[in-house]
């Protein structure tokens, strides 16, 4: 399957891979200090154009990657989540980040469970993590309401060996027992 071609559709949400037209809710995402503190920190738009492009180039070179998440309706940029494995990082991830504007609605959960089952359905993970500062609350409770836990913590891979994470995930097991 090509990725263009991938979409995914929950009772709200529409999830795809990212295109330019993304690009103007990321740039606002990492224009945010809050929203963007645990993801590598805010960015100006250039800086923000650089690591828009990181999704697209996972999707063309890995196949997979982050998918932009679209309010069904309205067709706004709400965020991203989804299958991410950078060189030397902890594990198969599973991420997310939200604009400010999505927090509080439970987008984050219903994206994040699609993005989910698409990734152990498509990429044959057998586990999957989820990397969070220690204190990110709100994406730990997300993390607990997907049914993971903290396995442990560690720092991730340079260059970003000084960031401690906890090393939340569950396996492909345990995640489909608890969609059943």
């Amino acid at each position: 399957m090509i990725a263009a071609d991938i979409r995914l559709e929950t009772g709200r949400l529409l999830l795809r891979p990212p295109r330019i037209e993304d690009f103007d809710g990321y740039a606002e995402l990492l224009a945010d200090v809050e929203a963007a503190r645990f993801i590598g920190g805010d960015a100006p738009r250039a800086g923000a154009w650089r690591r828009f492009l990181q999704q697209p180039g996972a999707w063309f070179v890995q196949g997979f990657g982050m998918f932009s998440v679209l309010d069904r309706a309205t067709g706004e940029w709400l965020g991203q989540t989804g299958p991410w494995r950078p060189e030397g990082w902890p594990g198969n991830e599973i991420g997310w980040a939200f604009r400010r504007a999505a927090w509080g609605q439970g987008y984050a959960t219903e994206a994040t469970r699609a993005a989910i089952d698409w990734a152990l359905d498509n990429l044959g993970w057998d586990e999957f993590v989820h990397c969070i500062a220690p204190d990110n609350l709100a994406s730990q409770r997300l993390a607990k309401r997907l049914g993971s836990t903290c396995l442990r913590e560690q720092n991730l891979p340079a260059p970003f060996e000084a960031h401690r994470v906890g090393v939340w995930g569950q396996s492909r097991a345990h995640w489909r027992a608890r969609r059943a």
